[in-house]
Formats: structure tokens, C-alpha cells, sequence
């Protein structure tokens, strides 16, 4: 049993400290859009002598608790930083492994009786095309599902890099310039914006907040643009992704609105 997922087994002051969070959370403004880069997965595994495929399962499972904690304080988008461009350097055993499990989730995502009654849009962003077949079928068939819902949107970046976000954006800008579809003058931030990922789709908000979890002091080239480069608040916890609790969310919900209240006393 963890001691950073599960609080309220090992101390009542914790469990007081936890409501006492919450308490202050619901009484101020939460992040609209809540970005997180899920790290130590594999680092959790071997520190408890599991096997890496394992340290990945219980970060899906992590996955599953975050959304929920976001529904419960009316927080709109939570983007995960599932895949990355480099993660596909890693062995052919422990990709194989991370591709059949996002699959097998996704598959349960566009079943879910909670996704459908709460209305929870979800959609990958990202190199989609790099991904195996039956991921990017079962991609197809979650977003499918559930186009349309504005409950809560759950982004999972997948094949994912910021500069090829980027890169990619401005790749489909100079083909519309050279097709006579977009005039060189009209390329400004807003049709950049337009154009990255997903693409044809409705753009990501402004991220409001970033979390990395596993002790790592760096944001990865996540959602560089949404995040308005180095604006953003970031919260930084030793907790690997597995090991990450409720009350470690929330004191990274305390840092979005600590910076906001000290940035509306500046202005």
C-alpha cells in the first residue's frame, strides 16, 4: 500500500490535513486546464522490485483516480503526457506492453457508463499516425464515441513532442500558403494555434497548471504553446506517478491559485 495514494490508512492528521485542502481548493478558482507529465512509473516499479510493466498498470490506474479528482472540483481539461516522440526509443517488449494497455483503457473509455453520464470527451493529440494499427482503431473508436460531450475533456498525448507539435503546425501553414489557401500576411499566433494538434479538431485551452511527478525538475516540451512557455505554474512532487495521491493533487491546485492571487495583487 502506498503511503502517497493512500493517506487516510496511515495517519487522521493527514485525513484532516486532505479535507482541509479540499475545503480551501472549492473556495477559490481551480485551473480550467490542468496538464500533467506522469513520471516514475518504471522507477516505482524497480524500488518495490515489480516488473516495469506493472509500475505502468498502476499508473493507469492513477490515471483513472486524477479524472475523478478533477470532476470533483469542476476542473474542465486534463491533459496526460502518456507517450512521448522519444518514448519510442525504449525496447520493443515494454512499448508493445504500453500501446496493448493504453489500447485495452481507451477501449473501456468508449464503453464507460462514467464517461457517458458525466459526458467526458476524450482524444489523443499527437503523432497519431506513428502509433500501431489497433491503438490508432481504438483511438478512433473512443473519440467517436464520444464527439460531442463538454463535460470534461480528457486528452491523452500520445506519440507526442512540443517542437513537433509545433513543427507540424507550421509544416500545414506553409502548405496552405503555397496552395493559394492562406495569405503569407494572415499567419499570426491565432492561425498557428489553429493548426496545432488535434488537428481539424477544437483547439486545447490555455493550460493553467502543470504537474510532474517523480522528483524531475523540467516540463518536457509539454503543450509549450498552451502553456504560454514559461507562464504557467508548475508543481513539482517527488511522488512517482504511481505513488500519486489526492493530497499531493491538491496542494498542486493550491500552487495555481497561491500564483493567481499573487498575480491579481500585482496588477
Amino acid at each position: 500500500m502506498d503511503r502517497y495514494r493512500w493517506p487516510l490508512a496511515f495517519s487522521p492528521l493527514r485525513s484532516l490535513y486532505e479535507g482541509l485542502l479540499l475545503r480551501g481548493a472549492l473556495r477559490a478558482k481551480v485551473p480550467k486546464h490542468v496538464a500533467i507529465i506522469q513520471d516514475g512509473n518504471r522507477r516505482y516499479a524497480r524500488m518495490r522490485g515489480l516488473s516495469s510493466f506493472e509500475g505502468h498498470s498502476r499508473g493507469a490506474e492513477t490515471a483513472e483516480m486524477v479524472a475523478d479528482w478533477c470532476m470533483e472540483l469542476g476542473i474542465k481539461h486534463l491533459s496526460l503526457y502518456t507517450f512521448s516522440t522519444e518514448n519510442f526509443d525504449r525496447d520493443e517488449a515494454e512499448k508493445g506492453y504500453l500501446f496493448e494497455l493504453v489500447e485495452r483503457k481507451l477501449l473501456d473509455l468508449a464503453t464507460s457508463e462514467k464517461v457517458h453520464k458525466n459526458r467526458i470527451r476524450v482524444r489523443a493529440i499527437g503523432r497519431i499516425g506513428l502509433l500501431p494499427a489497433p491503438l490508432q482503431e481504438a483511438i478512433r473508436k473512443v473519440e467517436a464515441a464520444t464527439r460531442g460531450y463538454d463535460g470534461m475533456h480528457f486528452n491523452l498525448a500520445l506519440a507526442y513532442g512540443g517542437r513537433s507539435e509545433i513543427s507540424d503546425a507550421a509544416r500545414s501553414l506553409a502548405v496552405a500558403v503555397r496552395e493559394g489557401r492562406l495569405d503569407p500576411g494572415d499567419v499570426d499566433e491565432d492561425a498557428v494555434a489553429s493548426n496545432l494538434y488535434p488537428p481539424g479538431g477544437s483547439r486545447l485551452p490555455r493550460v493553467d497548471l502543470i504537474i510532474r511527478t517523480g522528483g524531475e525538475m523540467r516540463t518536457s516540451n509539454f503543450l509549450p504553446w498552451q502553456a504560454n512557455g514559461s507562464r504557467s505554474p508548475v508543481h513539482f512532487c517527488s511522488p512517482y506517478w504511481p505513488e500519486f495521491g489526492r493530497i499531493e493533487f491538491l496542494r498542486a491546485v493550491r500552487t495555481f491559485q497561491a500564483r493567481r492571487g499573487a498575480s491579481n495583487q500585482q496588477a
